[in-house]
């Protein structure tokens, strides 16, 4: 049975590969004198890019923007219409909440005269 010139290769090709896995044999772990080739860690910075400039206005002006818009409660309701499906029935406020009037927590004490 003759070999193909392809088998002819394979022992040299073997042979090959054996002597690069011998020379790139990990160094011992246990060696503290061991050579460890250097780590250079990505930086996290990397693909950054910086935020635009945005224009600021002042707290006063903040604050009549969210007056105007109805306050804290606008937000709250826009929070809740976000997480609620499009069928559901529409929020309405608690009685001290329309009023403005503060309620008196579970856990406040209670002053009996």
């Amino acid at each position: 049975m003759a070999l193909s010139r392809s088998h002819c290769w394979l022992p040299v090709a073997l042979l090959a590969c054996s002597l690069a896995a011998v020379a790139t044999e990990r160094p011992d772990p246990l060696n503290a004198s061991a050579a460890v080739p250097t780590f250079t860690p990505p930086s996290a910075f990397t693909g950054y890019s910086r935020h635009g400039d945005t224009r600021l206005q002042s707290w006063k002006d903040a604050n009549d923007a969210v007056g105007r818009i109805g306050g804290w409660r606008a937000y709250a309701r826009e929070a809740s219409q976000a997480s609620r499906p499009a069928n559901a029935a529409p929020v309405t406020p608690a009685a001290s909440e329309s009023t403005g009037a503060p309620s008196t927590p579970h856990g406040a004490p209670h002053h009996h005269h």
